[in-house]
């Protein structure tokens, strides 16, 4: 819940969590209704803001209007209404016109795209905007542009015309496998509600036929300004010219003088638990889902809030308990939690789901509720209470820490649900205090009492999700029936918990030495060289009080492998991580790790074997010890997991073989790279092929020899703290006698593929459920050595170009798609000095099946068009400005700071001096930057993308009648089809036709 807003007070000391001063709990003691360190206010017109002065990330604000107004409020005639005005909000209003409003955030840097810039749900709707403000301008315009979301939304026959199209294909989107899923668990959830029938996609008859004046009456019904929030959080000089620009473009707007009340839908409770039995062939698996409803906490006081953090304990303690059982020998499932969901404004769920194997679905529900009833007969352990309190404390330490560093999306997300639901803001101080204060004092039978309200007959919802049936519901019916009887008898046994280790390290290593320290002032960065080889890299920032992130990488992946060795190798670190990576079991390490904020992960690609992760300052140990745990164990196979990891895996490939998509995902990558055993999928016979100990003994060969690894590291890090640390851990790692993967970045084996020479078109016919239809569309692109660094720029300008172009022409101007993205996949991650580079520009969009073709010609044509004529000033600026705007806020995160070191360290420019490696990286930015221009966008269009003679295309459409396909089949003569190709497969389409009808009748 949004309470932990960053403190207003500027002056503030900055002091540690461990220092701040304990509070006195009152727990009758009421929270203010006001919000917490924010300008607050409400205009004579009815209209609320919030205005908050916030410097994360500097020079931006993160802008809302705030609307309580949601599908609930459509009548039958107008589901889908709610969220179509959202949609017509972009496209027209009294002052802009023609998507104008789409171009303005663009130009200013501020993109636009799906789900980023508002959202429809049931009980509300709230635009959104981040804008600049290093100028007035910009900010003034998108407070003008939230005041004609308020009340001038055009709403025009033609505006809706041109956006059916696009909200049709966001409609089509959600009916895949998981949003058919969800809807009915929905629709069963909610029985007896209005909510149950107001999803807010709405119907396909209603986006298909609704009238301009049916939306029109829906808006000027309920889109009031009382009903209204503004939301201004930014670095701004101060708040009062803010809340000036806010009473500029709403002061003078009036709302109906009588405007009809917000009504309230309930969501009635129910004794007899309801069952759902959902056989879905496209399932990604089976499942169990188990919900339980209940009304809305208010916390109105310390007493609520203590029994929140109460709530919050139970469902950490009962995770970690389901995470623990699915790691034991033949699991109930492969993975379950517990989760508390606001459903809709007055109605929230804890809801426990998992995964299962196929036909294990009654085992699974049985092992759920047993752990549940569990809890209500023994109540948890001290030490476990023990452990998850040190993880909230852990967690509110970390906020604390960080207060005066929130982003401005989330306050401003705060704001939204402070409005719209009535969440309170206490302020992240106080917070701190109050949960320092009353975490010690729960208890464990406090926390374990919490299970007593998850009984079946408490408005309790069992769905069951499978690709085919393998029970009925009488056979769920009889799972509930057993658990209560074993209940009532006192029949299930107290939890058996495991033996936790104290320590990580047994025996802490012996230090390791400096052999050589450089100072690269452009980067604020410092490279050591250790005594057994390994090279670090560490910067120290302070974007994030609370924040540490690392990676270390060592050349030589995968792509040495021959197909003998590939399927076994590949699994090294799946296995590896379940047998314990780090010297201890994952279930047992979760424990030793509880309340310390560390992470750490490990990856073998194609070319590169990586460790990666993120702590807090407060645990860089912890941190560096895991990784020296990589370093030093040696993992061997264990029967019991593996046969867990090969299920798993099974399961997996399984899931991925209904997908409709796979079909058509696997076939764009046959064609476009060939079908080597690195670019397809694991097939189920592939699983045969996989040695367990041939796995382990490959991946504890990657991480063996630290003198080919490079470490860097960026946080907030003291060196005085974290060089010995860095000196016994990774400089402790002792370096085997003979070198092991002794790669270096010149002698690295490249991937085997090769794009097609000519134009490849192809549709996938799948069978679906649903109709759906993805299009990918992709162009080779081969980068030369000698400029290979500035086409790398000039590739992420044009991607932002077409992507722009794109949604343009066939969205805003034809109306026929949601979204389309445009990436590159360039084989870059290849650290090869000699040869040049090849990939491809991938563009993929959704649309209808029917059109799919058109559609494509229109792309092709748009990019043609850019190669021959080149794009506008104003497309150049626009892209610059968006670059810009990215890059700058990318200079204030640790992510981001993290990826252009190692960029640096892996560049083929890199010659031994990271200082000097990074400085040509940047220059070349901003050399591509600067030439920029509508001829050079034309010049590097037509080098990096020469589609015309060479490319692929590949449709997924639903799987119909031959003849059907035949029909279609003169769309693509225009695309290089050979006609007598056609007319063969014609003629022998008649001819199949005329003999079975022949041999019907004989």
């Amino acid at each position: 819940m949004p309470l932990r807003s960053a403190d207003s007070s500027q002056t503030i000391k900055k002091q540690s969590f461990r220092s701040l001063e304990m509070v006195n709990v009152d727990m009758d003691k009421e929270f203010d209704q006001q919000p917490f360190g924010v300008d607050y206010g409400r205009l004579e017109n009815g209209l609320v803001y919030y205005v908050k002065c916030n410097s994360k990330p500097k020079k931006r604000a993160a802008l809302a209007l705030a609307v309580k107004v949601g599908s609930v409020l459509e009548e039958e005639d107008e589901r889908g209404v709610a969220h179509i005005v959202e949609h017509l909000a972009f496209s027209a209003t009294k002052k802009y016109t023609n998507h104008n409003i789409v171009k303005f955030l663009e130009s200013i840097g501020a993109e636009f795209g799906p789900c980023q810039n508002a959202v429809t749900s049931f009980d509300e709707t709230v635009y959104k905007l981040l804008v600049p403000v290093d100028k007035p301008e910009p900010l003034s315009e998108a407070i003008q542009v939230l005041s004609e979301f308020s009340s001038e939304i055009r709403l025009s026959k033609d505006d809706l015309e041109k956006e059916r199209g696009a909200v049709m294909e966001e409609y089509r989107n959600n009916r895949n496998a998981s949003g058919r899923i969800f809807d009915a668990y929905w629709t069963l959830m909610m029985e007896g509600s209005k909510y149950a029938e107001r999803l807010p996609i709405g119907l396909e008859n209603v986006i298909k036929t609704v009238s301009s004046q049916t939306l029109k009456q829906f808006y000027q019904k309920w889109y009031h300004l009382c009903n209204m929030a503004v939301i201004a959080v930014g670095d701004f000089s101060d708040t009062k010219s803010v809340i000036e620009l806010i009473r500029t473009h709403f002061g003078d707007k009036y709302s109906a003088s009588d405007p009809p009340p917000i009504p309230h839908f309930l969501v009635p409770s129910h004794e007899d638990p309801r069952f759902s039995y959902f056989v879905e062939p496209e399932a990604a698996g089976s499942a169990v889902r188990i919900g339980y409803k209940m009304q809305v906490d208010e916390v109105k006081t310390v007493k609520d809030y203590r029994e929140m953090l109460v709530k919050s304990m139970f469902r950490n303690a009962l995770n970690r308990r389901f995470f623990k059982i699915s790691r034991r020998k033949d699991p109930p499932y492969f993975s379950c939690s517990i989760a508390v969901y606001v459903l809709v404004r007055e109605s929230k769920a804890y809801i426990m789901t998992s995964s299962c194997k196929e036909k294990g679905i009654l085992e699974a529900l049985e092992s759920m509720l047993i752990e549940v009833a569990r809890v209500r007969l023994h109540g948890f352990s001290e030490r476990e209470i023990s452990v998850v309190r040190a993880l909230m404390m852990s967690r509110i330490e970390s906020a604390y820490l960080e207060r005066d560093q929130v982003e401005s999306s989330c306050l401003r997300y705060e704001y939204s649900q402070h409005f719209t639901d009535n969440k309170p803001i206490i302020g992240i101080e106080y917070e701190a205090q109050l949960q320092k204060s009353i975490l010690p004092d729960i208890l464990a039978s406090e926390v374990s009492k919490f299970a007593e309200k998850l009984w079946t007959p408490s408005s309790c919802v069992i769905q069951i999700v499978e690709p085919q049936a393998s029970a009925t519901i009488d056979d769920l019916k009889n799972i509930l029936l057993k658990i209560n009887k074993l209940e009532k008898e006192r029949s299930i046994s107290p939890w058996d918990d495991e033996c936790i280790p104290e320590e990580i390290v047994n025996s802490k290593p012996n230090t390791g030495n400096i052999v050589q320290q450089l100072e690269h002032l452009n980067i604020g960065a410092t490279e050591l060289i250790l005594s057994n080889g390994i090279r670090v890299c560490y910067k120290c920032t302070d974007f994030f009080s609370d924040q540490v992130l690392f990676s270390g990488f060592s050349y030589g992946g995968l792509s040495e492998l021959p197909e003998s060795k590939y399927f076994s190798s590949s699994m090294g670190s799946t296995i590896a991580e379940e047998i314990g990576m780090f010297g201890h079991r994952p279930s047992v390490l979760m424990d030793m790790l509880a309340g310390k904020r560390v992470e750490v992960d490990v990856e073998i690609r194609a070319y590169k074997r990586t460790f990666y992760g993120d702590c807090s300052p407060l645990y860089l140990e912890t941190a560096l010890q895991l990784v020296y745990q990589l370093f030093t164990t040696n993992v061997t196979p264990d029967d019991e997991v593996i046969k867990r990891v090969m299920q798993v895996k099974e399961q997996a490939i399984l899931a991925r073989e209904r997908d409709p998509y796979t079909a058509f995902a696997n076939r764009a990558r046959e064609i476009n790279y060939g079908n080597s055993y690195f670019f397809r999928p694991f097939r189920k016979s592939d699983l045969q092929k996989v040695n367990p100990l041939k796995a382990c003994e490959y991946f504890n060969s990657c991480f063996k020899d630290p003198s080919n690894f490079t470490v860097v590291i960026v946080g907030n890090i003291d060196p005085t703290i974290a060089l010995p640390l860095i000196l016994q851990y990774l400089g402790g790692i002792q370096k085997p006698n003979e070198p092991i993967f002794p790669f270096n970045c010149d002698y690295i084996k490249g991937l085997p593929f090769k794009f097609p020479k000519t134009i490849t078109r192809e549709v996938v016919c799948s069978p679906m459920v649903e109709a759906q239809c993805m299009v990918r569309l992709c162009i080779p692109t081969e980068l030369k050595r000698g400029k290979m660094e500035e086409e790398i720029h000039y590739i992420g300008f044009l991607r932002r170009l077409l992507e722009t172009k794109l949604l343009q022409l066939l969205r805003f101007k034809h109306g026929q798609i949601y979204s389309a993205s445009v990436s590159e996949f360039i084989d870059g991650d290849l650290p090869c000095l000699t040869g040049d580079v090849r990939g491809d520009i991938r563009i993929d969009f959704s649309c209808d099946p029917k059109i799919s073709l058109k559609l494509v010609d229109l792309a092709l044509s748009e990019i043609l068009r850019l190669q021959e004529e080149g794009p506008s000033d104003q497309d150049v600026t626009t892209i610059l400005e968006i670059e810009q705007r990215a890059h700058e806020n990318g200079l204030q995160e640790n992510y981001y700071w993290l990826s252009r070191i190692l960029c640096s360290y892996q560049s083929r420019i890199y010659a031994g001096d990271i200082g000097t490696s990074f400085k040509i990286l940047d220059e070349g930015r901003s050399k591509v930057r600067k030439s920029l221009t509508p001829l050079t966008m034309q010049l590097a269009l037509q080098r990096i993308m020469p589609h015309k003679n060479q490319h692929t295309v590949v449709i997924q459409v639903p799987h119909v009648s031959w003849l059907q396909r035949l029909s279609s089949f003169s769309q693509w003569t225009l695309n290089g089809i050979d006609v007598k190709i056609l007319a063969a497969i014609a003629g022998l389409t008649v001819l199949a036709l005329t003999l079975r009808r022949y041999s019907r009748k004989s």
